[in-house]
């Protein structure tokens, strides 16, 4: 997580993960426009406007809406993974902007990284868990 300055602008770095997702996420002042892979969020997640909200969380939660344009790379997972992970990526770099804003945003579990993972298949098995069915003749 770094800040960096130009002449131009400064921007806000944070990186957010989610199930095998990662979100390289920059922030920068602006209108609140939020950009994906290079592509405006609604043409790149489909109109999800669930993904939408899932990504505004950290800026509602700070008071912070319209202020910070969102620049995201995302690689790996899915659309709902890549949405969390951004999500968690705004917040880290949220950090940066205002350290007073831990708590609001600790408050809405927004720092904390989901650690929930797909369940490796088991020898013997048809998935994680679920077994062949048993014959006992």
């Amino acid at each position: 997580m770094a800040t960096k300055t130009t002449k131009a602008q400064t921007k806000y770095y944070g990186t957010g993960k989610r199930k095998t997702a990662i979100a390289r996420v920059w922030l920068v002042p602006g209108k609140g426009k939020i950009t994906v892979n290079e592509k405006p969020w609604d043409t790149y997640f489909g109109k999800r406007f669930l993904y939408s909200v899932m990504m505004k969380e950290p800026f509602v939660a700070t008071a912070t809406e319209d202020q910070y344009d969102v620049i995201a790379k995302t690689l790996g997972g899915g659309l709902a993974g890549q949405a969390a992970a951004v999500r968690h990526g705004v917040s880290r770099a949220l950090l940066l902007i205002n350290p007073e804003f831990r708590k609001p945003l600790r408050r809405g579990g927004l720092l904390t990284r989901d650690p929930r993972v797909k369940e490796r298949k088991k020898y013997g098995h048809k998935r994680a868990r679920k077994s062949f069915q048993f014959s006992k003749r």
